[in-house]
């Protein structure tokens, strides 16, 4: 058997030459037009990779600004200080000295309480009170005890006290 000498046609090689010619003008607008998407592509996803990283600075910051807000918090939300008055000193002729002995004496005794947050000692006033109540204090041969007037719990925690004779 033998295969038809169909080269030899005109019809035939104007068919085989449209077919390369076409193929080929296809595969050059192929080309141009995945090279077209491509860019377009890389553009975009350029784009999305500036734009992403432009949001990661954004939340970087955010989070540094959000720490520091809810560490301002945290602070005025605590104790910070714990500030002691004596009111009626003069009663009893107490020196100075004695009244800044007896105001440190109680700060030690309820200086735990600092850096606590607000809620906790709030909670815990009572005991406080009981504290500075059963606390017998001996001055110039004379015995002492604090009643509590005033109590006052923000970020200084401010306690007016008056001395009553034992």
């Amino acid at each position: 058997m033998r295969i038809p000498p169909y080269y030899r046609q005109p019809v035939w090689q104007r068919f085989i030459a449209g077919l390369a010619i076409g193929g080929m003008i296809s595969w050059f607008v192929f080309l141009y037009i995945f090279g077209e998407w491509q860019e377009r592509y890389s553009k975009q996803i350029a784009k999305q990779e500036e734009d992403i990283a432009d949001l990661q600075k954004d939340i970087v910051i955010w989070q540094e600004e959000f720490k520091e807000l809810n560490k301002k918090n945290r602070e005025l939300l605590t104790i910070q200080d714990i500030k002691i008055k004596i009111s009626n000193s003069e009663k009893y002729k107490l020196d100075s000295f004695s009244v800044f002995e007896i105001e440190d004496e109680i700060k030690e005794d309820i200086g735990n309480m600092k850096a606590k947050d607000i809620d906790t000692v709030y909670k815990s006033k009572e005991l406080i009170k009981k504290i500075i109540r059963n606390k017998v204090i001996k001055v110039n041969e004379k015995r002492y005890r604090l009643e509590v007037r005033d109590m006052v719990i923000y970020t200084t925690l401010e306690i007016h006290l008056e001395i009553l004779l034992d």
